[in-house]
């Protein structure tokens, strides 16, 4: 989900906020003579300092398990890409605050990339501590749930707070939609089959309505589960390939033991 403060009832709300916020320097003269400008100060820098910016705003990180499974999918892929760069940084469903002393404004992309910021763990993404660095690619796993009204909300704040690539996917429908920034604009990509994305460098395939991405060395983008598989297959093979040189090993061991016992040195056949 997205959200801001915007509209005419915030704006009365701000404005009845700063008429005795205009009238503050009196409000000092007439307490210095209590002693308490010093606390009518700290009380207002105090406030500034208490705003909290949940880690959650309630909502489902997804609607059903196809959903769930491709931002995982896509999630993971782009981890695995970058995987050697430590600055850059991967989140799924991470609220993403923009702006400082304001809690209200934010947004949390299915999955959303970061260059120039280190990995690790966070509990949001609060941009001004964060080097002021916005998310320059964000990804928008579609769901029946999803409404209209939504989705333009979403698309008008990565417009407006800095994104520069945007993936929309619908697993439903097999649509996929990209925008691409141009100036101050997100403007739509005319072809986004084999478009490759400027910023990962991944390619965009659509097989059968269902995507499929590769990475810039051509590799398929892999489920968790088809990862685990080829972990489990490359184990397998390991240790057959382990077995099959044990074998030879003993069977070394019982040729040398059988030409010892014959009075020959196999060291110096």
């Amino acid at each position: 989900m997205c959200s801001s403060t915007k509209g005419r009832g915030d704006e009365s709300h701000q404005s009845a906020f700063l008429c005795p916020l205009s009238h503050l320097s009196k409000i000092n003269k007439a307490a210095s003579g209590f002693g308490i400008k010093a606390m009518v100060t700290q009380l207002q820098s105090s406030t500034q300092k208490d705003i909290i910016y949940p880690d959650s705003d309630g909502q489902p990180m997804a609607d059903n398990t196809k959903q769930f499974n491709w931002i995982v999918a896509i999630k993971l892929g782009l981890e695995l890409l970058f995987t050697n760069d430590s600055n850059i940084f991967v989140a799924g469903n991470l609220l993403w605050y923009p702006l400082e002393g304001n809690n209200k404004t934010r947004c949390a992309p299915d999955v959303m990339v970061i260059f120039g910021r280190p990995k690790g763990d966070r509990g949001s993404y609060q941009q001004w501590r964060e080097d002021n660095i916005p998310p320059q690619v964000v990804f928008e796993i579609l769901s029946p749930g999803n409404t209209v009204k939504e989705m333009i909300e979403k698309y008008k704040f990565y417009q407006r707070y800095g994104v520069d690539e945007y993936y929309l996917y619908n697993p439903d429908g097999g649509e996929l939609t990209g925008l691409l920034r141009s100036s101050n604009e997100l403007e739509a990509i005319e072809e986004m089959m084999g478009w490759i994305s400027p910023r990962l460098g991944i390619r965009f395939e659509l097989s059968e309505c269902e995507l499929v991405i590769y990475r810039p060395d051509g590799e398929r983008f892999a489920t968790y589960v088809e990862l685990a598989q080829r972990a489990e297959q490359a184990e397998a093979r390991a240790e057959q390939t382990e077995a099959l040189l044990e074998q030879e090993r003993q069977k070394a061991q019982a040729l040398e033991a059988k030409l010892r016992e014959l009075g020959i040195n196999p060291e110096q056949l």
